[in-house]
């Protein structure tokens, strides 16, 4: 049962919130000042906060600065005198969930509890979802395409800018961008993400900047919006090219200016927002159709980041299938199981269309339907090699030879595209210059004289 914390100066107020959300089956917590509050929470156990503004010591809004700098993720809720929303409007920059004035209503309490709850556990999910995934370990691999993307996104973690990916489906954007926040500045702020393919176009606005309560048939109490919520840290906008063309301009003003505004609000609020965008479509071609704005397109893209599809990660395949397996054998509570080196060479001639998504949703599937410890390449008979695949059939030296062959076939090709021109081949292969003379000479490459 969740446990909630009130924290007010004013006793009764205390005692009546306690009894009515206990008569809910909440569990609840009092202190009578800001420092007590924080005794509670550093203490553990709390799932929400209900925190008066006004109060002797420290105060509800130095009491959320406190929170803020120790890493103290628990939604908070702010109880504002009449008349106090300007303090109010202070406290949600500060991190607070949402407020509401005083005499409180009990049901407006009950509600902003559960809402409040509701994102806790979904934040909690998240964080869980992306450990059983791998992804808390960042971008794995060792192909050259995959050091190379690792290379440019530490690069642009420490900084302010803007950062456009760009990828095929499947390919780590969302994970890409936990990494951007999570090597950055604002690392310990809120990484907040907005689906903008699942948006409805009607829901767009109030999605991303919030509204009053009254605002519109349904709004019966004030909403952040994801501009508000991400204040301080980073919003990923996945999909960028599924945002409404209408409401773009609204998209870049608030972009360039850090202000927002509600729907139905007075006036604009200032926000701290740095933005990472993603995007499976080819963005210049969106703005020659004439379905994104030229000018907005200019201003995400300030750092543009490629993701490599699966396919151009030879080396990656079977390591990430094994950490895939292995992953999906604990959290199904199966045996573990190993890859054959048969499957493994399997693995290697497929297209994976579906990127590192698809990898893993296969693994799951084998370690749940497969019952011996070893994967046969029967068990992956829903694979099939991709017609126009490169990589040829292995042959004597198993899965290391192939690997060897297919890299030297790749090197060799590109070298033969671009002339023998050395920088041109490799930004192609996504190396270092220094990279590719040693990759030619392990490979045992050398340019052919030249009658």
């Amino acid at each position: 049962m969740p446990t909630v914390l009130i924290v007010d100066d004013e006793k009764n107020i205390r005692a009546t919130v306690a009894r009515g959300l206990r008569l809910e089956g909440y569990r609840t917590e009092e202190a009578a000042n800001g420092a007590e509050g924080l005794a509670a929470l550093e203490s553990g156990g709390i799932d929400a906060v209900l925190l008066d503004v006004q109060m002797p010591e420290l105060d509800g809004l130095g009491m959320l600065d406190a929170m803020r700098e120790r890493g103290l993720a628990v939604p908070a809720i702010v109880l504002t005198a009449h008349g106090s929303i300007e303090r109010a409007v202070r406290a949600v920059k500060l991190g607070a969930f949402d407020f509401i004035e005083k005499p409180p209503s009990m049901e407006r309490i009950l509600l902003a509890v559960g809402h409040a709850l509701d994102r806790g556990r979904l934040e909690r999910e998240n964080q869980r979802l992306a450990r059983d995934a791998g992804q808390a370990e960042g971008i794995l691999g060792d192909a050259p395409a995959t050091q190379s993307l690792r290379a440019a996104l530490a690069r642009v973690a420490p900084t302010e800018a803007t950062v456009l990916l760009i990828g095929e489906n499947g390919t780590g954007k969302e994970l890409a961008s936990r990494a951007i926040h999570a090597g950055s500045p604002r690392a310990r702020m809120p990484w907040c993400v907005v689906n903008c393919a699942a948006i409805p176009d009607t829901l767009f606005e109030s999605e991303l900047f919030g509204h009053v309560r009254g605002a519109f048939t349904g709004a019966t109490e004030a909403r952040q919006g994801k501009f508000q919520q991400a204040d301080g840290g980073t919003l990923f906008l996945d999909e960028i090219g599924e945002v409404p063309l209408a409401l773009q301009p609204k998209l870049l003003r608030a972009l360039e200016s850090g202000d927002v505004e509600r729907i139905g609000g007075r006036g604009p609020e200032r926000v701290s927002v740095r933005i990472v965008a993603a995007t499976n479509r080819d963005p210049e071609k969106e703005v020659a159709a004439g379905r994104f704005r030229q000018d907005l397109y200019y201003r995400l893209a300030v750092v543009p980041v490629r993701l490599p599809p699966l396919r151009e990660r030879g080396e990656d395949i079977v390591p990430l299938a094994a950490r895939f397996l292995e992953a999906a054998c604990a959290r199904n509570r199966v045996r573990p199981k190993r890859l054959a080196p048969a499957s493994q060479e399997l693995l290697l001639r497929h297209a994976w269309p579906g990127n590192v998504r698809e990898l893993r949703n296969a693994m799951e599937r084998v370690a749940i339907l497969v019952a011996e410890d070893e994967v046969a390449p029967e068990h992956l008979g829903f694979l099939h090699p991709h017609p126009g695949a490169t990589l040829p059939a292995p042959a004597a030296g198993g899965l290391a030879a192939a690997v060897e062959r297919h890299e030297r076939e790749l090197v060799q090709a590109a070298l033969e595209r671009n002339r023998w021109r050395m920088t041109r081949t490799a930004e192609e292969l996504g190396l270092e210059r220094s990279h590719l003379y040693k990759k030619l000479k392990a490979l045992g490459i050398e340019r052919p004289v030249e009658d």
